[in-house]
């Protein structure tokens, strides 16, 4: 494994983007839910339509992990209104970090994460936030590695079933 680079993502790359999110969710969360939920979230949380609409708001931005160009994980941070929740501008919503599981453990998800604080610290925020599944111990303690706190929770809706989310934060100034 070469030097890992990590890129801004475009609307020309959502056919790509479109590919690693829908692999590494399914990797992630298809051991843990049903065939049906997971295929009707594949199918509208991650059609062509809202990844190309997601990637044409001026809130929110994208970035590849990229080994050798392949994408091999990505990022996805919220500003301002583009929020799912808090919609505070003093904060920068984490949306989602997913690595490819042959690159899980091998650094990936710490540079991206490293990219969501620089970006926020060029946005001058007060703190970063995110919520995780409940049941996801392993990014909930990677997250708490990092210096994240518990403050709340929220629902997440994967196809029919409601899940819970535990909303952290870390303050950055």
């Amino acid at each position: 494994m070469k030097e890992i680079k990590i890129r801004r993502v475009s609307v020309d790359d959502v056919n790509e983007l479109q590919e690693i999110s829908r692999k590494t969710f399914s990797e992630t969360f298809s051991g843990h839910n049903t065939q049906e939920n997971m295929a009707k979230y594949l199918e509208e949380g991650l059609s062509v339509e809202r990844l190309t609409g997601e990637l044409s708001n001026e809130h929110s931005a994208f970035y590849f992990a990229l080994d050798n160009n392949n994408a091999i994980g990505y990022l996805k941070l919220n500003f301002g209104a583009s929020q799912t929740e808090l919609r505070d501008n003093n904060a920068v919503e984490i949306e989602r970090i997913y690595v490819l599981q042959a690159y899980q453990g091998k650094k990936v998800g710490q540079l991206l994460y490293e990219k969501a604080i620089e970006v926020a610290k060029q946005k001058n925020v007060r703190y970063v936030w995110l919520g995780v599944w409940e049941e996801n111990l392993k990014a909930i303690n990677f997250y708490k590695k990092n210096g994240f706190i518990e403050f709340d929770e929220h629902i997440f809706k994967l196809g029919d079933d409601e899940q819970t989310d535990i909303m952290m934060k870390k303050t950055l100034v």
